[in-house]
Parts: structure tokens; sequence; C-alpha cells
């Protein structure tokens, strides 16, 4: 490549997806060295598999960032949410709230990322790597499209107009305590799951809050629980119904927790 011009901006571009691939391969070693010691693998064994010493070994079990990393991704996380109709096309301050903690969440696994803003027409191209995208299925048809494939979930409409997630087996019901008739429980509920992309070459994260707090109340719950719903689902597609309780004024979301537990796909 001879013009400079055009090698910098290769250089440039080779070095990022080089680095990138250093911290996933430096994760994916560090999970292994956990599995390897937790199923019956000596500090001896694994040095001898890698061929270094036992005080190397040491040294990278402790290196790189924590295995749950993969869950959201391996280079570049886009969280997209919604444009909201209104006299000015508007995005809700849960969804805004909810899209900058998915980001502050993935910049503390070692993940660069950036928001990104669904139209209010609910287009998506869902068709990308390292996507996460806080829209229900009433808000988006691409969403609503791909929704439908799930085996274990639906969001639905009740009789008497609210919406609500149910499990496809048990016919189990959850709707939103802030929707009860008989008062205004500041709680909600929203889906959390991982779905097969359109063009069938991956998988895409769907929260989807039956209230838009309810997505806030997922960000809160991975803040917190990243690492054992990684250890449950993988990165293999699942979903669940997470609950949350939150502030009334400012809804910030004060509490959140599984209420469903983690619904495999493949189990079905």
């Amino acid at each position: 490549m001879q013009d400079h011009a055009l090698r910098v901006k290769a250089a440039a571009e080779l070095m990022t997806d080089l680095q990138s691939a250093v911290i996933e391969t430096s994760r994916m070693r560090k999970e292994s060295i956990a599995w390897l010691r937790k199923n019956g693998h000596s500090m001896a064994d694994v040095a001898k598999l890698m061929g270094v010493s036992r005080a190397r070994v040491a040294q990278l079990r402790d290196a790189g960032p924590p295995p749950e990393r993969a869950f959201l991704g391996t280079q570049y996380v886009q969280v997209a949410v919604p444009t909201r109709p209104g006299e000015r096309e508007y995005v809700a301050v849960e969804d805004s709230s909810t899209g900058q903690r998915m980001l502050a969440l993935a910049q503390s696994l070692q993940l660069e990322g950036e928001l990104q803003y669904i139209p209010v027409s609910g287009e998506i191209d869902l068709n990308r790597d390292d996507l996460v995208v806080v829209c229900g299925p009433k808000s988006s048809a691409d969403v609503a499209a791909v929704f439908h494939q799930d085996p274990r979930l639906t969001f639905e409409t009740l009789p008497d107009g609210r919406w609500a997630l149910a499990e496809r087996e048990s016919g189990k019901v959850y709707t939103s305590p802030s929707d009860d008739p008989g008062g205004t429980t500041p709680a909600d509920v929203a889906y959390l799951g991982r779905l097969p992309r359109p063009d069938g070459q991956g998988t895409f994260l769907l929260i989807a809050g039956v209230h838009a707090v309810g997505s806030l109340g997922v960000a809160h719950y991975l803040s917190e629980n990243l690492a054992s719903l990684y250890e449950e689902a993988g990165t293999s597609p699942f979903s669940m119904v997470v609950a949350c309780d939150y502030t009334p004024g400012d809804k910030s979301v004060t509490a959140s927790r599984s209420v469903s537990g983690v619904l495999l796909h493949e189990a079905v």
C-alpha cells in the first residue's frame, strides 16, 4: 500500500481490530483457566497445556476482562433506544437512562460502545454484532416480528387493555404492578432475552419494559447479576422476566430481581 493517506487509515483500523482481538482472547483465556481449575485440573496441568510456568498461569488467571463481558459483545456495543412521537419527537428519560447505564456497564467490562436512536417508524437493522435493543414490540414492527419467535415468552395485550408478559407453556402472566386497578404501586416488569437475528448469523439482546422504567430495571438487574446470568445462560438464546421497584418522583430504580428465572430456548 503505497498511498500514505490510505495506509495510515488502514493501519489505524487494523490496530483497533487487533487490540479488540487481544482483549477478547485474554477474556477467553481467563474463562478457560477458571473452567479447567473448577473441573479438577491443577495449576501444573494448566501450565502444561499452555506451555508456560505455574507462576505465569497464576498471573494470567487474573489478567483480562471478566468472562461475562461476552454477554454484551466482543468489540463495539451498539445500544439502540426508541424515539417516541409527540409534538416534537423525543426519547423518554427512562430509555435514555437505560441506554447510558448499559454503556457504562459495557465500559466497565472494557467494551466501547455508542447510543443509537430508533426512529418513530420503528425500523431497525437487527442484523448487527454486539447489538442491544431497548424497545418493545408495540414500538417496532421489526422487533415484534423477531419477538414472536421466542418459544418461552409472549408480549400481549390483556382484555382490559393492559400489556403483559406471559409464559407460553404455563400460561403464567406477569403484569406491571403500576397498572393494577386497585392502586399505583411504583413497580414494573420487563422482558430480557437473547434472540436470533433475522439473517440467522448471530443473536442480539432485547430489553423491553411494559413501561419504560421496566427497561431501566433490567439495566439495574444486569449491573448486579451479570456474572451469574452469564454462568447460567452464556451467549445462548434465552428469555426471562425482570421486576423492579422505583421511586415515583424521578423513577430511579431502587431494586430489581428475576421473577421467571432464566428460560433457555434450547430446552424447549
